[in-house]
C-alpha cells in the first residue's frame, strides 16, 4: 500500500512538470476565475433562448459579444430573412497569423421555449440545474474563458481563431445550405474544428458524431370493404404495406453498427392528414374498410456518408417491392451530416490526451459514437484536417427538465481546451 501511494504521488508530480509556465498560468487563471464564469453562466441560463426566441438568443449573444470585443475580436452577426424566424449566429474572429487556424463552435439556443416551465438556474452543491446549463450555455461560457485565459498569457492576439455561436442548433430555421453556409465557410478556412457541446466524462473524447436525417414514407391502397382484403380487386391496403416496409427495415438494417432508425409518427386510415413540420396528424378509418393511405415519419442516424447512402438504397429498394394493390414512396432529408471518426481525429485526441495527462486527469478513451447525437461540428468536420467534439464541461439530462452540470468539470475542461489550443497555435 505504501509503495502504491508513493507511485501515485510521483506520477502526479511528473504530469504537473510537463506543463510549461504559460500552461501553468492558464490553469491558475481558469481556476481563479471559475466563480466569475459560473456567475455568468447563471446570468445567461436565466435568459430564455429557446430556438424560436429571437430576442432571447440575441441577448445572450450580445453579452458574450461585449466581452469578445474587449479581447480584440472582430465580432459580427449573420442574420437571415424574417421568414426564417431565427436569431442568426454570432461570429468572432481573431487573425493573428500564427499557428493552426481553429474554428470553435457552440450554440446560443436551447430546446426550452418561453412557455416551458423549466426556466431558472438552480445551484445545489457542485451541481447546477437549468435550461441549457449543459446544452450548451456552459460550453459557450467555456469558449469565452478559454479566450480570456489565452489573453491572460499574452498569446491570444497572435492566433488565428474563428468562434461561432449558432442561434438555431436545436431547431434549424431553414435548410442547412442557407443557415449553415457561413459556418461551413469557417470550416473551409480552418485547419482544426472544435465543438464545445458538453463532455461525456473527463476521461473520454469525442472523435465522431452521427448524422441526423429524417424520412417520410407514404403508402396507398385501394379503399373497399374489408371482406375483400387480400383479393385481386382490393389487394392488401395501405396499412399492411406500411407495416411490411417498416418491419423489413428492421429485419434488414437493425443489426448494422452505428446505424439507428426510428418510425416516430404513423398516421393511417381511409382519410388522413399529416403535418410534417409539427409532426402531427389526424386519421379516420373503420375496421371494415381497407385503408387508403398511411404516412410514417421517422429518423435515421449514421456514422458516415457512405453508411447513410447505403441505408437509403436499401430502404428505397424495400419500399419499391409493393404488396398487391398498393404503392409506396419514401423521401429523405438530411439535417446534420456525420462527423466521421478519421485517423486525424484520433491523432488530435492523442494531443488532447497529452494535455489531460499533464494536468493529472488521466488517460482519454474515444467515446463510442453511438453515445452522441448530431451537432454543428459535423458541418465543418469534412473540411478541416481534424476535429474533436465534446470540448465543453460535463453534464447530463440535456433536453429534459432534469438537465444539470457538474460544476467541478468547468475549470478542468476549460483549462484542457485552452492548453490544447495554445499548443496547436505555438
Amino acid at each position: 500500500m505504501k509503495h502504491t501511494l508513493i507511485l501515485i504521488i510521483t506520477l502526479s508530480f511528473g504530469f504537473g512538470q510537463s506543463l510549461n509556465q504559460n500552461e501553468k498560468e492558464i490553469q491558475k487563471f481558469v481556476e481563479k476565475n471559475t466563480n466569475e464564469a459560473i456567475d455568468l453562466l447563471e446570468k445567461i441560463v436565466n435568459i430564455n433562448s429557446g430556438s424560436l426566441n429571437i430576442k432571447g438568443n440575441q441577448k445572450v449573444g450580445k453579452i458574450l459579444q461585449k466581452d469578445l470585443d474587449k479581447l480584440g475580436f472582430n465580432t459580427y452577426w449573420v442574420t437571415y430573412p424574417k421568414e426564417v424566424k431565427r436569431s442568426g449566429h454570432l461570429f468572432a474572429e481573431m487573425r493573428g497569423g500564427k499557428g493552426k487556424k481553429i474554428t470553435l463552435v457552440g450554440h446560443l439556443d436551447t430546446v426550452f421555449e418561453k412557455d416551458h416551465p423549466f426556466q431558472k438556474f438552480l445551484r445545489q452543491g457542485n451541481k447546477a440545474y437549468g435550461p441549457g446549463v449543459d446544452d450548451n450555455k456552459s460550453g459557450i461560457v467555456s469558449m469565452l474563458y478559454v479566450m480570456k485565459a489565452l489573453d491572460h498569457i499574452g498569446k491570444l492576439k497572435d492566433m488565428n481563431l474563428t468562434l461561432v455561436f449558432i442561434g438555431d442548433e436545436e431547431k434549424l430555421g431553414a435548410h442547412s445550405s442557407i443557415v449553415r453556409k457561413e459556418l461551413i465557410d469557417a470550416g473551409k478556412w480552418a485547419d482544426i474544428g472544435l465543438g464545445f457541446e458538453g463532455a461525456t466524462g473527463i476521461e473520454t473524447g469525442t472523435i465522431a458524431r452521427r448524422s441526423a436525417s429524417s424520412w417520410i414514407l407514404t403508402t396507398t391502397g385501394i379503399q373497399g370493404h374489408s371482406s375483400q382484403v387480400f383479393s385481386e380487386t382490393l389487394g392488401y391496403g395501405a396499412i399492411f404495406e406500411a407495416s411490411r416496409i417498416i418491419n423489413s427495415f428492421r429485419e434488414k438494417l437493425a443489426e448494422e453498427e452505428y446505424l439507428t432508425f426510428n418510425p416516430g409518427v404513423i398516421v393511417g386510415g381511409t382519410d388522413t392528414n399529416y403535418d410534417p413540420v409539427n409532426a402531427k396528424g389526424i386519421a379516420f378509418g373503420k375496421t371494415n374498410v381497407v385503408s387508403q393511405s398511411v404516412t410514417v415519419h421517422g429518423g435515421i442516424r449514421t456514422i458516415s456518408i457512405k453508411q447513410l447512402e447505403d441505408a437509403i438504397k436499401s430502404m428505397e429498394k424495400i419500399a419499391s417491392n409493393n404488396l398487391p394493390g398498393t404503392t409506396a414512396k419514401i423521401e429523405f432529408k438530411t439535417s446534420y451530416p456525420p462527423m466521421e471518426p478519421t485517423k486525424a481525429n484520433y491523432a488530435l485526441l492523442d494531443k488532447l490526451e497529452e494535455v489531460n495527462l499533464a494536468l493529472g486527469y488521466g488517460n482519454l478513451e474515444p467515446l463510442d459514437p453511438s453515445k452522441r447525437g448530431a451537432a454543428d461540428i459535423s458541418f465543418i468536420a469534412p473540411y478541416v484536417d481534424a476535429a474533436l467534439a465534446g470540448m465543453g464541461p460535463d453534464g447530463q439530462g440535456a433536453h429534459s427538465a432534469d438537465e444539470w452540470l457538474d460544476l467541478t468539470s468547468f475549470p478542468k475542461t476549460t483549462t484542457r481546451s485552452a492548453i490544447l489550443i495554445y499548443r496547436l497555435t505555438k
